[in-house]
């Protein structure tokens, strides 16, 4: 066939900034479920899912269905001057599934970070502070607040400060790293301590599960004893679920989890509309109020087409049970990395909760992270027709995020592909 990437790729390089890093040198030509097809008519198994957009899959039926019909009605009005039905009732949806305590409201906006964004504001409107506690190792996004909150310099700091005021970093639990639930806790305290008193603290905000940072898992106790912090200083607690939730991890949110223990608000976006630019902040009535009116919103914040979306990806978690599929799928490919592990010292650790599996790759002697052989890992599995994206503080982290709709005939090749590109690195 011929060559279509290359031009493609040199043209890229011609009319867009270096700054929006790409990773692939191929290019999409057309996707369904769990496979993209380039340019060039090579074929793909999508482990990457658009950053975890896609739980549901490239364009399920229902979900391209549900923006069909969309279009025949309108496209746009912006909620905020004609408001519509399908906004009140995905708000309605979310509410009744968000775990939170007491009556919950949803507003909705775009893109992650501008849903962690209005999460910050709603938590200051609501404390009449200004305060935000987050995590090294967080991601929270690329505008100028959720740098600030985000916990790796290189490359989403470097270059953009200075940084607003306000935002410090504590410890986030890693057992790997040698940061117990104490350490963090204690590093808070710290805070507390030498930069801004827990008086003037609006939020603490954490991933349940951290994402860009490498998939670590909160461990049960460190967020009892946040939530027992926030409480004890009147400190919310707000959950980013941007990349955690809509039964990525065998639950519709990570935070059902941690049983008794909510969040006062939680952020969520990516998979909520399989593909469609959609986010939103859902909390405790009381506290969502907090803004006065026209405080919040956005001019596509709630667009009418990926809201559709968002209640069609809805019906296919539930009619098609990803939640526990996440967790079937889960259990296969730990075995395929378990078993990876007693003959591959480098492979330093293995998390995993339902489909949010992630395998950390470390120098045997050193312990040091080891970023070239997650990348030698990664290279051949693209070459053999498998993508898979790396996170982690230093790269050396090999996430799995395929779509829970994969199917299992599919999944197995995956994982004969997967092991083929560990067992190439032994």
């Amino acid at each position: 066939m011929d060559n279509k990437n290359a031009p493609l790729n040199q043209r890229r390089q011609n009319a867009t900034p270096r700054g929006v890093g790409v990773m692939c040198n191929w290019f999409a030509e057309r996707a369904e479920n769990a496979t993209l097809w380039d340019v060039e008519g090579n074929r793909y198994i999508d482990f990457a899912a658009g950053i975890a957009v896609l739980n549901t899959g490239h364009r399920h039926p229902k979900v391209v269905a549900a923006i069909a019909e969309q279009l025949t009605q309108f496209t746009h009005t912006a909620f905020q001057i004609v408001p519509y039905e399908s906004y009140v009732s995905l708000a309605e949806r979310i509410n009744q599934r968000v775990p939170v305590s007491g009556p919950a409201k949803t507003a909705f906006f775009t893109t992650g970070a501008e849903a962690v964004e209005n999460a910050v504001k709603i938590a200051r409107a609501s404390t009449g502070r200004h305060g935000i506690i987050t995590f090294g190792g967080a991601f929270h996004g690329r505008t100028l607040m959720t740098m600030a909150m985000t916990g790796k310099v290189a490359p989403y700091k470097r270059d953009f400060g200075p940084m607003p005021a306000g935002v410090f970093h504590a410890r986030y639990p890693n057992t790997l790293r040698g940061v117990s639930v104490g350490d963090a806790i204690n590093s808070i305290n710290a805070l507390f301590a030498h930069d801004i008193a827990p008086e003037d603290v609006a939020a603490i905000v954490l991933e349940p599960i951290q994402g860009e940072g490498g998939f670590h898992i909160a461990p049960a106790s460190f967020l009892a004893q946040l939530r027992q912090l926030c409480d004890q200083h009147g400190i919310l607690l707000i959950a980013d679920e941007v990349q955690s939730g809509f039964a990525r991890t065998g639950k519709l949110f990570a935070m059902e989890h941690y049983g008794e223990v909510k969040a006062d608000l939680i952020t969520m976006a990516k998979s909520l509309a399989g593909g469609m630019p959609l986010s939103a902040v859902a909390g405790r009535a009381e506290v969502m109020d907090a803004p006065a009116p026209g405080g919040l919103g956005g001019t596509y914040a709630g667009n009418p087409l990926a809201v559709a979306a968002a209640h069609a990806v809805m019906d296919v978690i539930d009619e098609e049970q990803l939640c526990q599929r996440a967790n079937q799928l889960g259990i296969a490919l730990v075995e395929v990395l378990q078993q990876a592990k007693r003959s591959m010292p480098q492979i330093a650790d293995i998390r995993a909760r339902g489909s949010m599996i992630a395998v950390e790759f470390c120098h045997p002697d050193s312990g040091e992270p080891d970023a070239d052989i997650t990348r030698a890992v990664q290279q051949h599995a693209m070459t053999n027709g498998l993508l898979l994206l790396t996170c982690g503080q230093h790269g050396n982290v090999i996430r799995f995020l395929y779509p829970l709709t994969i199917p299992d005939v599919q999944f197995a090749e995956a994982l004969t592909l997967l092991k083929q590109a560990l067992a190439a690195q032994v």
